[in-house]
């Protein structure tokens, strides 16, 4: 169980990293190439920050084994951590009730059409 929003967030992301290895290496058996260097997305600064500050980790004691993997792996450049903004996360159209100008705004930049008319 996470203690906070950060370490749930961590967490996530130590699973996420977990998922893309195994699939780069499914992929890497099947003889299909993949980017060598995966972007994970995160909106929550206080997990950003723990990537890059390993001082700021010390408070941090539950999340220990999922830092040093996450760590590792961005040390070996496999993956790269980047904020993005709340406002900005497409994911919302397919998981929150939105205002109708940012639904149509996720939903134009998801290349999404509108159904053909009968």
């Amino acid at each position: 169980m996470a203690r906070s929003l950060t370490e749930a967030e961590y967490k996530a992301l130590a699973d996420g990293t977990a998922k893309i290895l195994w699939i780069k290496a499914l992929l890497s058996d099947l003889y299909f190439s993949s980017d060598p260097m995966t972007i994970f997305w995160c909106d929550n600064l206080g997990a950003t920050y723990l990537f890059v500050n390993p001082i700021f980790h010390a408070r941090t004691k539950y999340v220990e084994v999922d830092y040093h993997f996450v760590r590792y792996r961005i040390d070996k450049k496999e993956i790269d951590i980047r904020f993005i903004s709340f406002q900005d996360q497409l994911v919302d159209v397919l998981t929150k009730p939105l205002p109708h100008e940012s639904f149509n705004y996720f939903w134009y930049k998801l290349h999404v059409d509108s159904p053909p008319s009968t």
